[in-house]
């Protein structure tokens, strides 16, 4: 990999089944592996009393340190070895920055445990970065499956940028991690290095590359979402709970609202494509039941749904006005913008809150 360094950092909270194939997966790409464990505050319902993961991550963390890991590339943290006297974090800010404070790649590409690249294509973005050391920052473009490998999950809400996720940086000294959500690197001066020259997610996407995004795969993992987004304050309102579970997940009464940002019109299809091969062997090691906890879903809805002529006759409906759907929110923001600048916006807020808390 010659001058290319890349530190991955991984924040981690029920990884299984995912965790220990994304290592495996990203072992030979890496300079360093740098994976937080633990729960900040709002996902304390799905964590043990001590902070930690309920199912066996931590553990097989440190099997994997112990047993698969000869170059030492991977470090655990928790929040007890960063002194804290629990495993819990405040919140995911903070457990990004722990693993950028230990980086000491030129490169920090950030991993949640259920995301996932074909081992081609993380050559190929190798290369990239051989090639132009100006880049400071990579998106990629998402493909999010939903109960299983042959199905995935597309929407309005994605299609206006939300499968575009920003995960790969420049690091150097200086460099600090600020927010987890949008991920934000700065320099050594405070300036967003996005604004430097990077690699959309557009681009790579013409280049056939992905991140394969695992996200709605097995019940209890959705489940375990769910629980997290119903009491992060930042999710209030736009992120359902486990209802939405019960009747857009495991029964699609609902066959509209199936991604879990429901305020958006989201639908199923047919993925034809292919997955990372750690994926395939991750399946059937499934099938062969060595995750006895992980239950998969059932399909038989989903192929019942995907199939209907009148399913798919609204889809293509929503497809084709999407050039509208652009334009109003390029226009809305423009005038949010405009009456920021002016000064106005809280006042507009208040109006907006006070006819919706009336209404209700």
């Amino acid at each position: 990999m010659g001058d290319i360094k890349i530190t991955f950092g991984i924040i981690v909270l029920n990884g299984q089944p995912f965790i220990g194939y994304n290592l495996r997966s990203l072992y030979p790409f890496a300079h360093q592996i740098i994976v937080v464990e633990g729960a900040c505050r709002s996902a304390a319902k799905v964590a043990n009393p001590e902070g930690h993961s309920r199912d066996n991550t931590l553990e097989m963390l440190r099997t994997f340190k112990a047993e698969e890991d000869p170059d030492n590339k991977l470090i655990i943290v928790t929040a007890e070895t960063m002194g804290y006297p629990n495993g819990f974090w405040f919140e995911k800010d903070e457990m990004s920055q722990a693993y950028a404070i230990k980086a000491t790649g030129n490169y920090l590409w950030q991993i949640d445990s259920d995301e996932f690249y074909k081992p081609e294509d993380m050559e190929k973005i190798i290369n990239i970065l051989k090639d132009d050391s100006d880049i400071k920052e990579i998106a990629f473009r998402t493909l999010t499956f939903w109960g299983g490998l042959k199905y995935r999950v597309d929407g309005v809400l994605l299609r206006l940028g939300d499968e575009d996720f920003h995960r790969l940086f420049a690091w150097k000294p200086g460099y600090k991690y600020l927010t987890h959500r949008p991920p934000t690197v700065v320099d050594d001066l405070g300036n967003n290095i996005k604004q430097f020259k990077c690699i959309s997610a557009k681009e790579l996407a013409t280049h056939g590359i992905y991140l394969y995004h695992y996200e709605y795969l097995f019940p209890l993992q959705v489940r375990n979402k769910a629980e997290y987004y119903s009491n992060a304050s930042h999710c209030r309102g736009l992120r359902p709970d486990q209802r939405w579970v019960d009747e857009c997940y495991m029964n699609i009464s609902k066959p509209y609202r199936v991604h879990n940002i429901n305020g958006w019109l989201s639908w199923l299809e047919k993925y034809e494509g292919t997955h990372p091969i750690i994926i395939e062997t991750m399946m059937k090691d499934i099938t062969e039941n060595k995750f006895p906890d992980i239950t998969k879903r059932h399909t038989t809805d989903i192929d019942s749904l995907i199939k209907s002529k009148l399913y798919k006759a609204v889809i293509y409906i929503i497809k084709i006005t999407m050039p509208l759907v652009k334009a109003y929110c390029f226009i809305k923001m423009e005038l949010r913008d405009i009456f920021i600048k002016i000064g106005i916006w809280p006042f507009i807020q208040l109006i907006r809150n006070t006819y919706k808390g009336k209404r209700h």
